[in-house]
């Protein structure tokens, strides 16, 4: 580069470091800034021979990050000093040690977390959920350096154009995995949304860029709109002596992509793509009853739909999130959701943890998430499982939505929504989970597998007597639930297993037989059990009796071994002829298919088995998985597990496409959805069997209150040929929707 080249970037860095500053000017003294500067110093004299993919000097990266943390995470001095520097250590031959003698000890340790983190993902593994377990670990120690990692995220995912494209789809399915619902939970409203949409823009860049299309379309006659929809109640919320502000705004991209999907409609069906906040300007004491003021006027002058009203005032959500929202029938007919909220609540939403240290006087939302840390770490200790397991669990356990209970005094308990009484009980004490024998909701006795619904009071009936049953765990929800009872279980299993033992050998004493290994070895083969554990554990349970022992010496007796080969060989010759079958069926199935998908970047012809769960068809964009016992498995770009799939298995993912269409048939499933006319179903088969000559395997459609929905499964060619029947259905009077239907996530 040229010496004019090099002073324009110089002269950039500079530039982007003041906007730092200026950002953190009402967050800091002298003492900060020289703090800041010394680290911008640090962080521009380890990277200055760096660049980044997209040929820009790396320290555009670490400069963009605290840029984050100082304006939109609003996070202190030290926080922004920690994110300027965070690469430090691991990209450079500064160490930790020279970071603590430079700065603190208190950023050291905020930068060691951040390098443990770094070098957890920058390894070329394929469990990231493994990653994100140990990445939680420094949770416990300073939740600053999960913040400063979510800044980190943000801005790789604003600048990953210049990536090749099989990173973008690991880093977006791997953010919209475990980064986003990660930064909803830490109430980081504005950067999950923006992770979500960003993540979408990689992993269907056609749905996103439609999506955006019509948005930008729409935009102008959208915000005309809402201007119009806020003028008619500002004047009474004036009137009332209300100080406010109103924002007009769309959905976010990725959530309209959600309710089409969910949904089954298209773009412009989604009917609450309008929205509008009222933000009331009122002291701690009087917001909560001004914002239901605001929302007595609103609900006058529009009617709402009373299911889509959510009361977050009354009982905040666990990462401190306070507002009010309804949804209301605008003029001409369209739906807006409107939310109404303090300027407190509002900055809350908006900052999530950072907004808590600006209004200490109320520690509850600081509480709320103190309380949050606390369930993580519990999950943390208690988990016993492997990687995926755990994130799945932390995922349904801490990221779920959320309900109220009440327990018998009136105080209130949140649950992950589908909670059952255990729950509950686990909740409130470990030992009254182990003890349950009973639970009353609202005063009325509930099975167990009852799931509790937001208000109920839960009253747990217990006993000395009890302890968990196995099928407790199909219950449960919580992981604090359901590792109590898998441990009380082993326990219990363990004893019954000790006892089982002593009586068996107490019975082969008995006839004089001593308990070797080679005869435990026999009895494990003849009872069909995998351990010599599971099968004292039989004994223990009186699964395996006198009767079924004495069966087993008499086997001994008349010669067990050679009846056993003979079972044996006979089993065996059965099965190798089966085996014959199947592989004849695979090498016709392989040959046929051997045409129709290449794999990787040399498409390679390959056996594969298209997924149970998408059933991917000739003319569907598709990807290779690679399992641990079946081969290459096939699956559809858009299937309920690609995102799983991307995210913590990236290295067994394989590139595929279709390059030719044998005329082979394929089952797919529609939903259809609609007006319930007379002749309906007559209509649809008559286009699908008689004018599209299409062969309908099942229908299953059923009516109520006038509204349809059925499910209809037909076997086509390839996608375009399915792209066929769907656009001919949707041209029945009466059908409101027909979508292709994937199976729900293995």
């Amino acid at each position: 580069m040229t010496d004019i080249q090099l002073e324009e970037e110089d002269k950039e860095i500079n530039k982007r470091f003041k906007a730092i500053l200026k950002s953190m000017k009402d967050r800091m003294d002298e003492e900060d800034k020289e703090l800041i500067t010394r680290a911008f110093n640090l962080a521009k004299d380890a990277h200055s021979e760096v660049r980044r993919k997209s040929g820009e000097p790396y320290i555009y990266h670490p400069i963009a990050v605290a840029q984050i943390v100082a304006d939109e995470i609003r996070l202190g001095p030290k926080s922004v000093a920690s994110a300027l520097i965070h690469d430090v250590v691991e990209d450079s031959d500064y160490t930790l040690e020279d970071i603590e003698r430079i700065f603190d000890t208190e950023i050291a340790k905020i930068i060691d977390g951040l390098t443990k983190i770094s070098n957890i993902f920058n390894q070329d593994i394929s469990l990231q959920a493994e990653n994100f377990r140990k990445m939680l670990l420094t949770l416990s120690d300073d939740i600053r350096v999960i913040l400063i990692k979510l800044a980190d995220r943000l801005h790789n995912m604003r600048t990953m154009d210049s990536m090749p494209e099989h990173k973008q789809l690991k880093i977006a399915s791997e953010t919209l995995y475990l980064y986003a619902p990660l930064a909803h939970r830490i109430g980081l409203y504005n950067i999950k949304t923006e992770l979500e949409d960003l993540s979408l823009k990689y992993t269907e860049p056609e749905v996103y860029r439609d999506i955006v299309l019509k948005l930008k379309n729409s935009q102008t006659e959208a915000l005309r709109y809402l201007k119009n929809f806020s003028n008619a109640i500002k004047k009474h919320l004036e009137n009332d002596g209300l100080k406010f502000s109103i924002k007009e705004r769309t959905k976010s991209i990725y959530s309209i992509r959600k309710k089409m999907l969910t949904q089954g409609v298209s773009f412009d069906e989604v009917y609450d793509k309008f929205a509008i906040r009222i933000i009331i300007d009122s002291e701690k004491v009087y917001e909560k009853a001004d914002c239901w003021r605001a929302y007595s006027i609103v609900t006058d002058h529009y009617r709402p739909n009373t299911k889509r009203m959510r009361d977050w005032i009354s009982a905040p959500k666990a990462n401190g999130y306070e507002s009010l929202h309804t949804t209301v029938m605008g003029p001409e007919g369209h739906w807006v959701e409107v939310q109404i909220r303090s300027s407190r609540m509002d900055e809350v939403a908006e900052r999530g943890y950072a907004a808590h240290w600006k209004y200490k006087s109320d520690s509850s939302g600081q509480n709320k998430l103190d309380e949050w840390v606390n369930r993580i770490r519990e999950v943390l200790e208690n988990n016993e499982g492997d990687a995926l397991s755990f994130v799945d669990e932390f995922k349904m356990d801490l990221m779920a939505d959320e309900i109220y209970i009440f327990t018998p005094k009136g105080d209130l308990r949140i649950l992950p929504t589908n909670s059952t009484p255990l729950d509950f009980a686990f909740g409130v004490h470990t030992d009254v989970g182990l003890r349950t024998l009973g639970a009353k909701v609202n005063g009325r006795l509930v099975p167990l597998n009852y799931r509790l619904k937001s208000g109920d009071q839960v009253e747990i009936i217990t006993s000395q007597k009890q302890s968990p049953k196995e099928d407790w765990l199909n219950y449960v929800v919580t992981s604090k639930a359901r590792n109590n009872i898998k441990s009380s279980l082993k326990s219990e299993r363990k004893q019954i297993a000790d006892d089982g033992k002593e009586t068996l050998e107490r019975k082969l004493r008995y006839i004089k037989l001593k308990p070797s290994k080679n005869l435990l070895q026999e009895m494990v083969k003849y009872f069909g059990t995998k351990t010599s554990t599971d099968l004292y554990y039989k004994v223990g349970m009186k699964i395996i009796d006198n009767n079924q022992l004495k069966e087993f010496m008499r086997d001994q007796n008349q010669g067990f071994y050679a009846y056993l080969r003979k079972r044996i060989i006979g089993r065996s010759k059965k099965d190798l002829d089966q085996a014959k079958k199947e592989e004849s069926k695979q090498k016709k199935e392989s040959a046929e298919a051997e045409q129709i998908v290449v794999f990787g970047p040399d498409e390679q012809k390959l056996d594969y088995k298209p997924a149970k769960c998408c059933n991917p068809i000739p003319g569907d964009q598709v990807f290779g998985f690679i399992t641990a016992t079946e081969g290459i498995k096939l699956h559809h770009k858009n299937c309920p597990n690609s995102i799983y799939l991307q995210s913590n298995f990236a290295p067994r993912l394989m590139r595929a496409k279709w390059v030719s269409s044998k005329k082979r048939e394929y089952a797919s499933v529609l939903v259809i959805r609609g007006i319930d006319t007379v002749g309906l179903v007559n209509k649809v088969t008559k286009i699908i069997s008689n004018d599209l000559h299409v062969n309908i395997r099942s229908i299953n459609i059923a009516g109520d209150d006038g509204i349809f929905e059925g499910l209809i499964t037909v076997v086509v060619q390839d996608k375009m040929h399915l792209d066929k029947v769907i656009v001919q259905l949707r041209k029945i009077e009466g059908v409101s929707s027909v979508e292709r239907r994937f199976a729900d996530r293995d």
